[in-house]
Protein backbone atom coordinates (compact mmCIF):
# COMPACT_ATOMS: atom_id res chain seq x y z
CA UNK A 1 0.00 0.00 0.00
CA UNK A 2 3.07 2.37 0.53
CA UNK A 3 4.50 1.64 -2.41
CA UNK A 4 1.41 2.31 -4.22
CA UNK A 5 0.68 5.62 -3.06
CA UNK A 6 4.59 7.01 -3.61
CA UNK A 7 4.17 5.48 -7.33
CA UNK A 8 0.51 7.86 -7.58
CA UNK A 9 1.39 10.88 -6.48
CA UNK A 10 4.74 13.77 -7.47
CA UNK A 11 7.63 13.59 -5.84
CA UNK A 12 9.41 16.31 -3.52
CA UNK A 13 11.84 17.03 -6.26
CA UNK A 14 9.31 17.59 -8.75
CA UNK A 15 7.27 20.21 -6.83
CA UNK A 16 10.21 21.77 -6.23
CA UNK A 17 10.94 22.03 -9.47
CA UNK A 18 7.58 23.35 -10.41
CA UNK A 19 7.66 25.83 -7.71
CA UNK A 20 10.99 27.26 -8.95
CA UNK A 21 9.38 27.40 -12.79
CA UNK A 22 6.04 29.17 -11.26
CA UNK A 23 8.26 31.89 -9.02
CA UNK A 24 10.38 32.55 -12.20
CA UNK A 25 7.31 33.00 -14.81
CA UNK A 26 5.93 35.19 -12.09
CA UNK A 27 8.88 37.33 -11.59
CA UNK A 28 8.92 37.65 -15.35
CA UNK A 29 5.34 38.75 -15.72
CA UNK A 30 6.00 41.30 -13.11
CA UNK A 31 8.83 42.45 -14.85
CA UNK A 32 7.16 42.93 -18.41
CA UNK A 33 4.51 44.94 -16.59
CA UNK A 34 6.88 47.29 -14.79
CA UNK A 35 9.00 47.77 -17.66
CA UNK A 36 5.46 48.62 -19.87
CA UNK A 37 3.99 50.48 -17.10
CA UNK A 38 7.04 52.91 -16.62
CA UNK A 39 7.95 53.05 -20.32
CA UNK A 40 4.20 54.83 -20.95
CA UNK A 41 4.83 56.89 -18.00
CA UNK A 42 8.06 58.12 -19.30
CA UNK A 43 6.57 58.59 -22.64
CA UNK A 44 4.19 60.70 -21.11
CA UNK A 45 6.24 63.01 -19.32
CA UNK A 46 8.20 63.63 -22.33
CA UNK A 47 5.26 64.51 -24.46
CA UNK A 48 4.14 66.51 -21.53
CA UNK A 49 7.64 68.46 -21.14
CA UNK A 50 7.81 68.69 -24.59
CA UNK A 51 4.62 70.49 -25.33
CA UNK A 52 4.89 73.08 -22.58
CA UNK A 53 8.74 73.73 -23.90
CA UNK A 54 6.67 74.29 -27.13
CA UNK A 55 4.09 76.12 -25.19
CA UNK A 56 6.78 78.79 -24.12
CA UNK A 57 8.31 80.10 -27.17
CA UNK A 58 4.83 79.71 -28.95
CA UNK A 59 3.00 81.81 -25.92
CA UNK A 60 0.12 79.42 -25.71
CA UNK A 61 0.22 79.44 -22.34
CA UNK A 62 1.55 83.09 -21.82
CA UNK A 63 -1.82 84.23 -19.84
CA UNK A 64 -1.19 82.27 -16.83
CA UNK A 65 2.05 84.20 -16.68
CA UNK A 66 2.04 87.39 -14.41
CA UNK A 67 5.26 89.98 -14.61
CA UNK A 68 4.31 90.70 -10.63
CA UNK A 69 4.21 87.15 -9.20
CA UNK A 70 7.21 85.76 -7.91
CA UNK A 71 5.84 82.32 -8.56
CA UNK A 72 5.80 82.87 -12.18
CA UNK A 73 9.15 84.59 -12.15
CA UNK A 74 9.89 81.15 -10.79
CA UNK A 75 8.63 79.23 -13.83
CA UNK A 76 11.60 77.51 -15.94
CA UNK A 77 9.62 78.68 -18.97
CA UNK A 78 9.76 82.26 -17.82
CA UNK A 79 13.24 81.88 -17.25
CA UNK A 80 14.48 80.64 -20.44
CA UNK A 81 12.19 83.25 -22.22
CA UNK A 82 13.85 86.54 -19.76
CA UNK A 83 17.85 84.99 -20.85
CA UNK A 84 16.79 84.23 -24.75
CA UNK A 85 15.83 88.29 -24.69
CA UNK A 86 19.12 89.18 -22.74
CA UNK A 87 20.94 87.38 -25.35
CA UNK A 88 19.14 88.94 -28.35
CA UNK A 89 19.27 92.50 -26.81
CA UNK A 90 23.46 91.77 -25.91
CA UNK A 91 23.71 90.66 -29.61
CA UNK A 92 21.92 93.55 -31.33
CA UNK A 93 23.98 96.17 -29.35
CA UNK A 94 26.87 94.34 -30.40
CA UNK A 95 25.88 94.59 -34.07
CA UNK A 96 25.02 98.35 -33.52
CA UNK A 97 28.24 98.55 -32.54
CA UNK A 98 30.87 96.94 -34.37
CA UNK A 99 28.29 99.28 -37.49
CA UNK A 100 29.17 102.05 -36.00
CA UNK A 101 32.51 101.68 -35.21
CA UNK A 102 33.29 100.42 -38.99
CA UNK A 103 31.50 103.57 -40.77
CA UNK A 104 33.46 105.76 -38.04
CA UNK A 105 36.71 104.33 -39.37
CA UNK A 106 35.84 104.60 -43.06
CA UNK A 107 35.44 108.34 -42.28
CA UNK A 108 38.36 108.61 -40.76
CA UNK A 109 39.96 106.98 -43.18
CA UNK A 110 38.29 109.31 -46.42
CA UNK A 111 40.74 112.00 -47.08
CA UNK A 112 39.59 115.67 -46.28
CA UNK A 113 40.42 116.83 -49.27
CA UNK A 114 37.54 114.28 -50.64
CA UNK A 115 34.75 115.26 -47.83
CA UNK A 116 34.96 119.04 -48.24
CA UNK A 117 34.94 118.63 -52.45
CA UNK A 118 32.49 115.38 -52.73
CA UNK A 119 31.78 114.69 -56.35
CA UNK A 120 34.88 115.49 -58.41
CA UNK A 121 33.76 117.97 -61.44
CA UNK A 122 34.31 117.31 -65.17
CA UNK A 123 34.45 120.64 -66.81
CA UNK A 124 37.07 122.58 -68.56
CA UNK A 125 37.03 126.70 -69.67
CA UNK A 126 40.08 127.29 -71.51
CA UNK A 127 40.96 130.71 -72.82
CA UNK A 128 42.95 132.73 -75.86
CA UNK A 129 46.56 132.72 -75.91
CA UNK A 130 48.23 136.12 -77.30
CA UNK A 131 51.71 136.43 -78.69
CA UNK A 132 51.76 132.48 -80.21
CA UNK A 133 52.92 131.93 -83.44
CA UNK A 134 51.17 128.51 -83.72
CA UNK A 135 47.76 129.51 -82.26
CA UNK A 136 45.84 128.51 -85.93
CA UNK A 137 47.05 125.03 -87.41
CA UNK A 138 48.21 125.42 -91.30
CA UNK A 139 46.03 125.31 -93.89
CA UNK A 140 47.55 121.63 -95.00
CA UNK A 141 47.11 119.96 -91.95
CA UNK A 142 45.25 117.11 -90.62
CA UNK A 143 41.87 118.91 -90.28
CA UNK A 144 41.26 119.92 -93.91
CA UNK A 145 38.15 118.14 -93.77
CA UNK A 146 36.47 120.75 -91.44
CA UNK A 147 35.83 123.74 -92.45
CA UNK A 148 38.11 127.16 -91.26
CA UNK A 149 40.86 126.90 -89.30
CA UNK A 150 41.30 125.35 -86.24
CA UNK A 151 42.64 127.53 -83.55
CA UNK A 152 45.73 124.52 -81.96
CA UNK A 153 46.48 126.81 -78.47
CA UNK A 154 44.43 127.38 -75.66
CA UNK A 155 46.02 128.66 -72.13
CA UNK A 156 44.58 125.70 -69.76
CA UNK A 157 45.95 126.85 -66.43
CA UNK A 158 45.93 131.00 -65.90
CA UNK A 159 44.86 131.73 -62.73
CA UNK A 160 41.22 132.93 -62.56
CA UNK A 161 40.71 132.44 -66.08
CA UNK A 162 41.23 128.71 -67.23
CA UNK A 163 41.19 125.43 -65.86
CA UNK A 164 41.04 121.77 -67.31
CA UNK A 165 39.26 119.59 -64.22
CA UNK A 166 39.27 115.55 -65.27
CA UNK A 167 39.19 116.71 -69.08
CA UNK A 168 42.67 116.79 -71.42
CA UNK A 169 43.37 119.26 -73.72
CA UNK A 170 45.53 117.95 -76.86
CA UNK A 171 46.66 120.15 -79.46
CA UNK A 172 43.67 122.34 -79.17
CA UNK A 173 41.22 119.54 -78.68
CA UNK A 174 39.57 118.78 -75.41
CA UNK A 175 39.68 115.27 -74.81
CA UNK A 176 36.24 113.36 -73.48
CA UNK A 177 37.05 111.44 -70.36
CA UNK A 178 33.71 110.13 -69.13
CA UNK A 179 30.74 109.38 -71.39
CA UNK A 180 27.59 111.72 -71.13
CA UNK A 181 26.26 114.49 -72.17
CA UNK A 182 27.83 118.14 -72.10
CA UNK A 183 27.25 121.21 -72.60
CA UNK A 184 29.69 122.64 -75.00
CA UNK A 185 30.31 126.42 -76.02
CA UNK A 186 33.03 129.10 -77.15
CA UNK A 187 33.09 132.34 -78.49
CA UNK A 188 35.62 133.96 -80.91
CA UNK A 189 36.70 138.24 -81.16
CA UNK A 190 37.28 139.63 -83.91
CA UNK A 191 39.14 142.61 -84.32
CA UNK A 192 40.10 144.56 -87.18
CA UNK A 193 41.95 147.72 -88.88
CA UNK A 194 42.50 148.34 -92.49
CA UNK A 195 42.47 151.07 -95.03
CA UNK A 196 39.06 151.86 -96.72
CA UNK A 197 39.31 152.66 -99.88
CA UNK A 198 36.90 154.58 -102.58
CA UNK A 199 34.51 152.29 -104.22
CA UNK A 200 35.40 149.22 -102.38
CA UNK A 201 33.03 146.96 -100.25
CA UNK A 202 34.53 146.48 -96.92
CA UNK A 203 32.31 142.68 -95.90
CA UNK A 204 33.87 140.54 -94.25
CA UNK A 205 32.27 136.89 -93.52
CA UNK A 206 33.00 135.76 -89.93
CA UNK A 207 32.18 131.83 -89.46
CA UNK A 208 32.69 129.97 -86.32
CA UNK A 209 32.62 126.15 -85.95
CA UNK A 210 32.76 123.28 -83.42
CA UNK A 211 33.77 119.92 -84.71
CA UNK A 212 34.58 116.82 -82.72
CA UNK A 213 36.70 113.85 -83.68
CA UNK A 214 34.80 110.66 -82.66
CA UNK A 215 36.23 106.86 -83.93
CA UNK A 216 34.64 108.16 -87.33
CA UNK A 217 37.62 109.56 -89.63
CA UNK A 218 36.36 112.93 -90.57
CA UNK A 219 35.41 115.06 -88.11
CA UNK A 220 31.37 115.71 -87.58
CA UNK A 221 29.76 119.26 -87.12
CA UNK A 222 28.59 119.67 -84.01
CA UNK A 223 27.57 123.82 -84.33
CA UNK A 224 28.20 126.74 -86.66
CA UNK A 225 27.61 130.68 -86.23
CA UNK A 226 27.90 132.87 -88.64
CA UNK A 227 27.73 137.01 -89.82
CA UNK A 228 28.30 138.91 -92.61
CA UNK A 229 29.48 142.20 -91.22
CA UNK A 230 30.39 145.78 -93.10
CA UNK A 231 32.17 148.23 -90.78
CA UNK A 232 32.18 151.82 -91.40
CA UNK A 233 34.87 153.58 -92.30
CA UNK A 234 34.75 155.73 -89.54
CA UNK A 235 35.18 153.16 -87.06
CA UNK A 236 38.32 152.88 -85.68
CA UNK A 237 38.37 149.00 -85.00
CA UNK A 238 35.97 146.96 -86.52
CA UNK A 239 34.91 144.62 -83.58
CA UNK A 240 32.63 141.52 -83.20
CA UNK A 241 31.97 138.32 -81.18
CA UNK A 242 30.63 135.19 -82.09
CA UNK A 243 29.30 132.67 -79.34
CA UNK A 244 27.03 129.83 -79.75
CA UNK A 245 26.73 126.65 -77.02
CA UNK A 246 24.94 123.42 -77.00
CA UNK A 247 24.00 120.26 -75.42
CA UNK A 248 26.13 116.68 -76.96
CA UNK A 249 26.13 113.33 -76.06
CA UNK A 250 30.24 112.42 -76.15
CA UNK A 251 31.80 109.49 -75.26
CA UNK A 252 35.41 108.79 -74.09
CA UNK A 253 38.22 109.45 -75.82
CA UNK A 254 35.79 111.89 -78.20
CA UNK A 255 37.92 115.36 -79.26
CA UNK A 256 36.46 119.01 -79.62
CA UNK A 257 37.65 121.31 -80.99
CA UNK A 258 37.12 125.01 -82.61
CA UNK A 259 37.96 126.40 -85.99
CA UNK A 260 36.73 130.00 -88.01
CA UNK A 261 37.29 131.64 -91.03
CA UNK A 262 39.12 134.85 -91.83
CA UNK A 263 41.78 133.79 -89.32
CA UNK A 264 43.73 137.13 -89.55
CA UNK A 265 40.89 138.91 -87.77
CA UNK A 266 40.76 136.82 -84.41
CA UNK A 267 42.10 138.59 -81.38
CA UNK A 268 42.89 136.00 -78.94
CA UNK A 269 42.46 137.69 -75.73
CA UNK A 270 41.99 135.77 -72.90
CA UNK A 271 39.16 137.33 -71.78
CA UNK A 272 37.12 137.72 -75.21
CA UNK A 273 37.83 134.37 -77.20
CA UNK A 274 36.79 131.43 -75.25
CA UNK A 275 36.26 127.51 -75.33
CA UNK A 276 34.67 125.16 -72.80
CA UNK A 277 32.39 121.97 -72.23
CA UNK A 278 31.03 120.69 -68.71
CA UNK A 279 28.81 117.67 -67.52
CA UNK A 280 25.91 117.47 -67.18
CA UNK A 281 24.98 114.28 -66.39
Amino acid sequence: MAMMEAQGGPSPGQTCVLILIFTVLLQSLCAAVTYVYFTNELKQMQDKYSKSGIACFLKEDDSSWDPNDEESMKSPCWQVKWQLRQLVRKMILRTSEETISTVQEKQQNTSPLVRERGPQRVAAHITGTRGRSNTLSSPNSKNEKALGRKINSWESSRSGHSFLSNLHLRNGELVIQEKGFYYIYSQTYFRFQEEIKENTKNDKQMVQYIYKYTSYPDPILLMKSARNSCWSKDAEYGLYSIYQGGLFELKKDDRIFVSVTNEHLIDMDHEASFFGAFLVG
